[in-house]
C-alpha cells in the first residue's frame, strides 16, 4: 500500500509540474514554430497526407532501398527539400475539451511512479531521489534524443523535454522517497 501511495503522490506532483512546465513556463513550447502560412500547409496536408498516421517526408519505401534509380530520386528530393516527420491525427478535439487526454496524462504519470516507486522501495531515501530523476533521464535518452538523431527534431525541443522529464521525475522523487521513507523514521522514532 505505502508504494500505491507513493506512487500516487509522485504521480500528483508530477502532473502538477507538467502544468508549470507546459502552460506558465515556456518549457513545453521549447522547439515549436509557427507556420508561415498555416491555411496553405493545412490544405496540402489535407489533400497530401490525407489519412492518420506519421509521414516521413521525402519518402522512400523500405522496399525500394535496393533500386539504384529510386534512391537517386529519394536523394535528389532530399537534397532540394526540407526534411519532414509530421503526425497527422483527426480533427482536433482539445478545442472542447482535454478532460480525456488530461485524464490519459495523469493514467500515464501515475504508472511511471508506480514503476518508479516499486524499483526504488529497497533504497536510501537520497537514492530515491536520484533514481526517480535517472529514470526520468533515462526515459528521455532513450526516446526523445533519438528523434533528434533520426528525425531531426529541433535542439531546443529536445533540451524543453529534458527539462520537463529531469525537473519533473526530480521533484516527484523527492515525494516518492519522502512517502516510502516515513515508515522507517517512524519505526527508528519508536526504538
Amino acid at each position: 500500500m505505502r508504494i500505491a501511495v507513493a506512487a500516487l503522490l509522485g504521480a500528483i506532483v508530477i502532473f502538477i509540474w507538467q502544468f508549470v512546465s507546459h502552460m506558465l513556463l515556456p518549457i513545453g513550447e521549447m522547439g515549436f514554430r509557427a507556420p508561415q502560412n498555416e491555411s496553405v500547409v493545412l490544405q496540402a496536408a489535407s489533400s497530401g497526407l490525407p489519412d492518420s498516421g506519421m509521414y516521413l517526408l521525402p519518402w522512400l519505401a523500405p522496399e525500394k532501398m535496393n533500386d539504384a534509380a529510386a534512391v537517386q530520386g529519394w536523394t535528389e528530393r532530399a537534397k532540394n527539400n526540407p526534411f519532414l516527420f509530421v503526425v497527422v491525427a483527426p480533427s482536433n478535439t482539445l478545442v472542447t475539451s482535454m478532460v480525456p487526454e488530461l485524464a490519459k496524462q495523469f493514467v500515464i504519470n501515475l504508472l511511471g511512479a508506480l514503476l518508479v516507486a516499486f524499483v526504488l522501495a529497497g533504497t536510501a531515501w537520497g537514492f530515491r531521489v536520484a533514481g526517480a530523476t535517472i529514470f526520468g533521464v533515462f526515459g528521455w535518452l532513450l526516446d526523445t534524443v533519438p528523434m533528434w538523431n533520426w528525425y531531426k527534431f529541433p535542439a531546443d525541443y529536445v533540451v524543453g523535454n529534458l527539462l520537463d522529464q529531469g525537473i519533473g521525475w526530480l521533484l516527484a522523487g523527492i515525494i516518492i522517497a519522502w512517502w516510502l521513507g516515513r515508515r522507517r523514521a517512524r519505526r527508528a522514532a519508536t526504538l
